[in-house]
């Protein structure tokens, strides 16, 4: 069974699972980012450096946050969870916008992805901004959100070019 057609549209039955497993897999992300932060568990409570309070808005507003202020993290273990949130944050997005390349023949185009990416974080931090203006969720909209996610969708697009080039 092929997994395109000769049209480039993913055959039946992968479509309707790539379709279902988008739709799941949204729904996790929305869990993931905008349900109140305190009812995840947490190791530890770490401040990250560059912190920005806007009244209840928090911001980490720096690119590369992480490097920048290297310095002023206090542990290793510190260190450790933020650069696994940054590596996290590379992931989020990559799933479903691999199934929106799998999805829509029309997105398949690098400038498309990268936009189409750019903007699905922005409305995440975004929304996440608004969620603790309004409710006190203890989110952070991060620059380094929007870069790593970003990040994921490229990844997600150059997964879906090798993808093609094996399934010729």
């Amino acid at each position: 069974m092929r997994l395109f057609d000769k049209n480039e549209k993913l055959t039946q039955p992968f479509q309707k699972i790539v379709k279902i497993g988008a739709v799941c897999y949204t729904i996790a992300i929305c869990m993931m980012c905008f349900l109140p932060q305190s009812i995840y568990p947490s190791i530890k409570q770490i401040e990250t450096p560059g912190i920005v309070h806007f009244g209840q808005i928090v911001t980490i507003l720096t690119p590369f946050n992480t490097l920048v202020h290297l310095g002023k993290i206090p542990s290793i273990q510190d260190l450790v969870v933020i650069v696994l949130q940054n590596v996290a944050n590379v992931f989020l997005l990559l799933p479903l916008v691999f199934a929106i390349c799998l999805l829509i023949p029309s997105v398949r185009q690098f400038k498309k992805i990268l936009l189409i990416s750019f903007l699905m974080s922005l409305t995440i931090e975004s929304t996440q901004a608004l969620l603790d203006l309004l409710f006190n969720f203890n989110r952070v909209f991060e620059v380094d959100d929007l870069i790593t996610n970003t990040v994921g969708g490229v990844l997600a697009y150059l997964l879906y070019k090798v993808l093609r080039r094996i399934k010729g």
